[in-house]
Formats: structure tokens, C-alpha cells, sequence
């Protein structure tokens, strides 16, 4: 007899992003634009941005109203199939 596991996330949610990219004038709304794709509500209050010590990158930080985990995977995957991305957390 197998149990099953409880899902790591329960949605819906409010799920917390980091987004690191290269500090160019473009990161942010370029991050932005593939967010509102997937999350239609998301709250730009949420947002925090924090350059590294030497300024050649940048974070962001969002809390996303999440319904599913598919559209937390296909935010996952358009975000690091992106250019102006480097990692996501």
C-alpha cells in the first residue's frame, strides 16, 4: 500500500519570485511583460528590486497570486527561456 504525499504548495496562493538578470535599463519591464502574461492580477506593489554590490545585476522580488501549479510552471519555464533572465528562485 502506497500513501500518497501531500502537494508541497496549496493553491491558490500567494507564491514569493525571485528574478535575477543583468542590470539593463529593459530587465524590469521585460520581467513584467512575461508576469502579466500568466498572473493577470498581479499587485506591482508587491515588487522589490535590489541591485548587486557592483551593479551588474539586479533582482526582483514579486509575490504572485498563483491558482495552479501549471501556471506556476509555464511562469517558470517563459522566465528562464528568457533572454533577459538568469535565474529564477
Amino acid at each position: 500500500m502506497t500513501e500518497q504525499t501531500p502537494p508541497l504548495i496549496e493553491f491558490p496562493c500567494d507564491y514569493p519570485v525571485k528574478i535575477i538578470g543583468d542590470a539593463e535599463p529593459d530587465f524590469e519591464s521585460q520581467v513584467l511583460q512575461l508576469v502579466q502574461q500568466h498572473v493577470a492580477d498581479f499587485r506591482p506593489e508587491s515588487l522589490r528590486r535590489q541591485p548587486s554590490r557592483n551593479g551588474r545585476f539586479m533582482s526582483l522580488r514579486l509575490v504572485l497570486p498563483l491558482t495552479s501549479e501549471a501556471q506556476l510552471q509555464a511562469l517558470f519555464l517563459d522566465l528562464k527561456a528568457s533572454d533577459h533572465v538568469r535565474m529564477v528562485l
